[in-house]
């Protein structure tokens, strides 16, 4: 029988919210768009959530925090979140192992310490890869920082998920600006990451 597995499946954990809502860059952008009903789904891994997967025909979700997940907040402070963060994801797995699989949240904030959680997440854990936004604060995806996480997650052979973020200030004054929804940042920073590979 073929299952259906969902990649595009956000979380986003109290501790996470309360850092971006404290910290100046917090979601840059993302905090004015009317979420909706998904901002409240998005604290749901239980049973309102499977039940929703029932509903679409979902048998798995890989789970991952959501766009800019630890991209824009202090170097240490990404450290410790996403060590907790991976942690729950794992034990959110392990409460519903053949529902969720889960993507890493990786401190890029703090690049030294990224690849080595990547290999905790994978290795200790059990999940499946990471996702990446688009950028850490002004450093594009293709910054050298970040080449050790993609040698591990290489000799590790498992993938990293890249997910658009809005594109640095710099970015959309420029190209973006006199549009007036924050909404099109977000469609174009999909174009904008994407050509920098």
């Amino acid at each position: 029988m073929t299952k259906l597995i969902a990649l595009e499946e956000h979380f986003l954990t109290s501790e996470i919210r309360a850092a971006w809502e404290a910290s100046p860059i917090g979601q840059e952008g993302t905090d004015r768009l009317d979420q909706g009903i998904i901002d409240e789904r998005l604290n749901d891994l239980g049973q309102q959530r499977l039940a929703l997967m029932d509903e679409s025909g979902v048998d798995v979700q890989v789970l991952s925090v959501t766009t800019p997940a630890l991209n824009n907040l202090e170097p240490e402070q990404s450290v410790i979140l996403a060590r907790q963060t991976n942690d729950f994801i794992a034990a959110t797995i392990a409460r519903h192992p053949t529902r969720f699989q889960g993507f890493a949240t990786l401190p890029t904030a703090s690049p030294a310490h990224a690849a080595p959680e990547l290999a905790r997440s994978v290795t200790e854990l059990g999940l499946s890869g990471a996702m990446l936004c688009g950028r850490t604060r002004e450093k594009n995806m293709d910054h050298p920082d970040f080449w050790p996480l993609y040698e591990t997650a290489a000799a590790l052979g498992v993938p990293l998920y890249i997910h658009p973020q809005i594109p640095q200030q710099g970015v959309r004054d420029v190209y973006y600006s006199g549009f007036g929804d924050p909404v099109v940042d977000t469609a174009f920073a999909t174009f904008y990451s994407a050509p920098r590979f």
